[in-house]
């Protein structure tokens, strides 16, 4: 209704989740690196709680998206089941077969039989179970027992809690300190702070199509006390907030009309001053963990040679020689030199605009004066794509990236990956190129990238059991052909053709359920397009 007027192209502040509007705050990856951790060699329980609308989905699609391909995942969405109920629900998620009216052993039989096979075969299993603060204290048991399973280094099943604060609660039972002794890593997810709220509120209307601020700033000072940080709460808020601005046909959105929003949803508003100590608690964590990072102490690791863009060539430093003492200090002149050099091309880094204009390059293409990057992609015939994602998911798209990057004081640069050569990749940053390692960029990469693609075809809405049958035979073709198998000739939505698209969704983040609406259908043809430059040519793992 408001879209037109406010110059959006969707709405920004839907409560439903969206992968494109997904926002890593400094505290969602501080999650995430705590997950990420929690899964490692030795597995066992993670355990994430927050409040209701922090972003605990956001940051477990996250997850997901950063998981390694080797990885059968299943999962959980309604955990009030008995023991029984719930060992059959993770057969049926992993597709294991069982007969009629099993019992728990013959249940728990087939399970370890899979974990132990998909261990021999190099593979690995997560549950994440969502709600798990439902779970009853006998089901938590079971769940116990069956992580008994491992190997003398890692747990065969990986156990992802996600909950309300009332888990953490439930796992100091007496009868539960079994299991609370196997929780690998643990974090508490707080609301967003003031400033990170702001940041909020522009990503999603930038990815929306409006690059220009909306909110004054007294106005996102309002929303936070109303909101108290909590993202779905703010987006309720903002809802709110753009129709009265629009029903009295006035922008930008001052504090008044976040007042009238807070009013109606929130009803007496002055209660949500108690919420406020929030802030302060976001500013104690988020400056305890900026004072984790470190910089380019490791050497030889962080950056290979610049390149200026006017030379003939890029040339690859290796990543380690054998060479005799004054060879060492030589190279150790140059790596200091690089880093310098580097520290400054970040530096001068700052402008998004300026890493655009590089990856139009990458297209043939130049920006245009006066559009933003998206409406110069549209205007010559190509899509803009933001994500959220890691190293993995920039290499698996294969599609040259513009990068949003952090330095060590968290001051954000932007860079075009512009090549990749196995564990390494080519980062332009400005007028320059370095050859970085995967490590490096891990350092510094916040979390999100864009790509540009050209669309082959127009995409319909979505694709799902009534849809016609050529459109089923293209999601079946499409599939197979991202998985790397042969297509089926099928005549109607079956079972496999969901499960080969439920588990495209689970890989990518998306909403797993079956049905592929317009975000599953931009990802397949993400794959699908054989137009534009490719980081790589050839296959590399």
């Amino acid at each position: 209704m408001y879209k037109a007027f406010y110059g959006l192209n969707d709405n920004p502040f839907s409560i439903a989740p969206n992968p494109h509007y997904m926002f890593l705050s400094d505290r969602h990856r501080e999650a995430l690196v705590h997950l990420t951790y929690g899964l490692g060699e030795t597995g066992g329980f993670v355990l994430l709680t927050g409040e209701v609308g922090t972003g605990k989905t956001t940051v477990s699609r996250c997850l997901l998206q950063q998981l390694p391909e080797n990885t059968d995942t299943a999962f959980i969405l309604n955990p009030s089941l008995t023991e029984q109920e719930l060992l059959a629900t993770l057969c049926d998620e992993l597709k294991i077969s069982y007969g009629e009216n099993p019992s728990i052993k013959q249940l728990t039989d087939l399970l370890s039989q899979y974990l132990l096979q998909n261990h021999k075969n190099g593979r690995n299993t997560v549950l994440i179970i969502d709600e798990a603060q439902h779970l009853r204290s006998e089901v938590l048991e079971q769940l116990r027992l069956l992580t008994n399973l491992e190997t003398d280094t890692k747990k065969l099943l990986q156990v992802i809690l996600i909950g309300q604060p009332e888990l953490q609660q439930l796992l100091k039972r007496q009868d539960l300190r079994q299991l609370a002794q196997r929780i690998t890593a643990r974090y508490h997810l707080l609301p967003l702070n003031l400033d990170e709220l702001a940041l909020y509120v522009q990503h999603r209307l930038q990815v929306a199509g409006r690059h220009q601020p909306l909110f004054t700033a007294k106005s996102i000072r309002r929303l936070h006390k109303y909101s108290g940080g909590i993202p779905r709460l703010t987006n309720l808020l903002c809802e709110r907030a753009l129709m009265a601005g629009y029903g009295q046909a006035k922008v930008p959105i001052d504090h008044k009309m976040v007042d009238q929003a807070a009013m109606e949803v929130l009803g007496e508003v002055e209660k949500s001053n108690n919420k406020l100590w929030y802030g302060a608690v976001a500013a104690a964590v988020l400056l305890t963990f900026a004072g984790s990072f470190y910089f380019f102490s490791q050497g030889d690791d962080a950056v290979a040679k610049p390149v200026n863009l006017d030379a003939e060539q890029t040339q690859q430093l290796p990543v380690s020689v054998d060479v005799t003492n004054m060879a060492q200090a030589t190279n150790s002149a140059v790596n200091d030199s690089s880093k310098h050099i580097m520290q400054q091309a970040m530096r001068q880094s700052q402008n998004i605009d300026v890493a655009f204009a590089g990856l139009f390059g990458l297209w043939q293409l130049q920006p245009i004066s006066g559009l933003t990057a998206c409406q110069a992609a549209q205007q010559q015939g190509l899509a803009c794509y933001q994500q959220q994602g890691n190293w993995n998911s920039i290499m698996r798209l294969n599609y040259p990236a513009v990068v949003y990057m952090q330095d060590p004081q968290l001051s954000p640069f932007y860079g075009v990956i512009v090549e990749r050569q196995y564990d390494q990749i080519l980062l332009q940053l400005g007028e320059q190129q370095f050859w970085v390692t995967k490590d490096w960029f891990d350092r510094h990469f916040s979390g999100t990238f864009e790509i540009l693609w050209q669309p082959e075809q127009t995409l319909p809405r979505e694709i799902a059991q009534s849809s016609p049958l050529a459109q089923l035979q293209w999601l079946e073709n499409s599939l197979a052909m991202i998985g790397k198998r042969p297509a089926r000739l099928i005549n109607q939505f079956d079972s496999q053709l969901e499960q080969s698209l439920i588990s495209f969704q689970r890989l990518h983040g998306l909403k797993p359920d079956g049905i592929a609406g317009n975000q599953t259908l931009v990802q397949i043809n993400l794959y699908l397009s054989q137009q534009g430059p490719r980081l790589s040519t050839t296959e590399q793992g």
